[in-house]
């Protein structure tokens, strides 16, 4: 099969363009992204989002990667989080307005319960708004009580994600688009979506497995952000991933492979790295030293959310920023 690529690129032409994409991934190397909140609350469900703006302006101006802003519609007592409680597409909107450089990202969109025609223009909107900065993480959502209030059969989730998958990149991407969908409309070719994005495509990127297999990520998405595996299956993690893309498209092409969790990063910088539900607890050498590992294991971004730490947030992102991000700059 001859290569639809050359030299490493993206699947579809735009990406390597579009500064979002550009500042976070590139082949063999490794950057570093927070997830906001910008405020540690371990005892808390809710952050008090004080001086949150002077935190994501902290965080470009030490060179972090991305700011990623979860998805979480309503409170359920019985997960214990509400996120960075604004709406993530909103929020962008704002943030973007405060920034310059700094990508910022879902992780991710409940894509099963968005209505795919609309978020569409809001993504494109806020790509032309952000100057190209905008990434669309895009997952199936894990908390059942949320489905029942949207009527949806939270069973048919990932059913609903390739077919509202199918509408947005169509509507998004092409001019004048034809589509029908059983879920979400037909279009015939007589509308177009405006605005597009600013550098002709923004990225979409899978946030957990989506109820989808990881070749049908690999095929359809522009990279995957999945929780880390256990320290000595990272390898494993990484090679299933590149070897999936390089099946469907060629050796020289190049998907990025993320990894996202919480981090208690201790005061101690020499104290190794332990996985944690759902992340990490380490010194800032030590996961300086696993996040190489990650790189050169093929894992191209690490999304870190320090909300469960008890230490100062900017005092964690000061010593991030001496310890840990000088290895894995921001491209």
């Amino acid at each position: 099969m001859q290569s639809r690529v050359q030299n490493l690129l993206p699947a579809e032409s735009g990406l390597t363009r579009q500064p979002a994409y550009a500042r976070l991934f590139a082949p063999e190397k490794l950057t570093v992204g927070l997830i906001l909140p910008l405020e540690t609350h371990p005892d808390s469900p809710a952050p008090t989002m004080r001086d949150h703006v002077v935190m994501a302006q902290k965080a470009e101006e030490l060179g972090f990667a991305s700011l990623w802003m979860r998805d979480v519609p309503f409170f359920d007592p019985s997960y214990g989080d509400v996120g960075q409680i604004f709406d993530p597409m909103v929020y962008i909107a704002y943030l973007a307005a405060f920034t310059s450089r700094i990508a910022l990202g879902t992780a991710g969109i409940v894509l099963p319960m968005r209505e795919p025609l609309i978020l569409a223009k809001q993504v494109a909107s806020l790509d032309q708004l952000s100057h190209g900065r905008m990434v669309i993480g895009l997952s199936s959502g894990d908390r059942p009580a949320e489905y029942p209030l949207f009527e949806i059969d939270f069973e048919t989730r990932g059913d609903r994600f390739r077919d509202a998958f199918g509408v947005y990149k169509t509507v998004i991407e092409k001019s004048f688009p034809h589509f029908d969908s059983p879920r979400f409309g037909r279009g015939w070719g007589t509308l177009d979506l405006v605005p597009k994005p600013a550098y002709g495509r923004t990225p979409a990127i899978a946030v957990g497995h989506a109820q989808q297999s990881l070749a049908w990520i690999a095929e359809n998405m522009d990279g995957f952000i999945g929780s880390s595996p256990v320290l000595n299956q990272l390898p494993l993690f990484a090679k299933q991933w590149h070897t999936h893309v390089h099946e469907l498209f060629g050796p020289e092409m190049f998907k990025p492979l993320c990894i996202g969790g919480f981090l208690d990063l201790v005061e101690n910088p020499n104290e190794p790295l332990v996985r944690t539900r759902g992340g990490f607890r380490s010194g800032s050498k030590g996961l300086a030293q696993f996040l190489s590992d990650a790189q050169a294991a093929g894992v191209n971004h690490i999304a870190l959310n320090p909300k469960i730490s008890r230490r100062p947030y900017a005092e964690l992102m000061d010593e991030l920023a001496s310890d840990v991000l000088p290895h894995f700059p921001s491209h």
